[in-house]
């Protein structure tokens, strides 16, 4: 009996063992909150998009006037602007803000340096419906870079409003809340700057989170997120993009888009 209850306490120090080995692998390679949800501030323009809808392919040959720009945020850091200027690129938008709680480090470096080589700048705000109202988060833009003067190379602010990378898709609203969120961003911003601001979203987004909403499109413009061949179908109300965002290339040197038009439309935009 002895050897019997020695051979026992053996086997359970061996199980017990076990138990530990199997819940330390499982900490060491579990999958944790901290790395799959970025960290709040950390968004930019098409994150979401990219995320949800992918990069199937790069527009098409078109003949139509199109004018080259760019979108950049606080992680790219300083940016190479003459040699965007170089490429090609006439217009780019940088992150200003998110919610109400980021601004961008490089904002300055970002939204003088393009003007300074010569392009017609903007600057763009990343929603988060859930932490506070749009007229808050409208109010927080203009005062951290939103604003507009009509010197000719200043577009109207734009409402980045898409995927949400840090939770539920739609930020736990209803398609008639997130319609009132916006247009109480879109009002705040207008009677702030005198400038109906441009949204850029998604179709996929759009027709999710706001039931496909048209009202929208008789004053703000629409700066569509596709990353394929042609921009496909638009949401409700536009009948063609202002803007349109082709590729989401990531931490490069910003993401590429399209202006809808020759180099004197885009300067229509800026003088409103």
């Amino acid at each position: 009996m002895p050897v019997h209850r020695s051979g026992t306490a053996r086997a359970r120090r061996l199980t017990a063992a076990g138990v530990l080995l199997a819940a330390f692998s499982f900490l060491l390679t579990a999958p944790s909150s901290a790395t799959t949800t970025p960290a709040r501030g950390s968004a930019y323009m098409g994150m979401g998009v990219l995320a949800h809808d992918g990069q199937k392919g790069t527009p098409t040959t078109d003949k139509a006037a199109q004018t080259e720009g760019v979108d950049v945020a606080g992680y790219q850091g300083n940016v190479a602007w003459s040699t965007l200027w170089s490429s090609g690129v006439r217009w780019a938008y940088t992150k200003a803000s998110e919610g109400t709680y980021y601004t961008n480090p490089y904002f300055t470096q970002q939204y003088n340096g393009s003007y300074n080589v010569g392009m017609i700048r903007g600057s763009y705000h990343f929603a988060t419906p859930d932490t506070t109202s749009g007229a808050t988060q409208a109010n927080y833009f203009v005062d951290h870079g939103g604003g507009w003067s009509k010197d000719g190379k200043t577009l109207p602010g734009a409402l980045d409003i898409e995927w949400n990378p840090y939770g539920a898709a739609c930020y736990g609203k209803s398609a008639s809340a997130m319609v009132s969120w916006i247009a109480d961003f879109l009002n705040t911003y207008k009677a702030r700057t005198g400038r109906d601001a441009v949204i850029y979203t998604a179709t996929s987004w759009w027709t999710q989170c706001t039931g496909n909403y048209g009202g929208f499109a008789a004053n703000n413009p629409l700066w569509i997120a596709r990353y394929d061949s042609t921009v496909g179908t638009l949401p409700a109300g536009w009948g063609y993009q202002t803007m349109w965002q082709y590729t989401s290339s990531g931490p490069t040197v910003g993401d590429h888009d399209k202006f809808n038009g020759a180099l004197d439309r885009v300067q229509a935009l800026a003088n409103g």
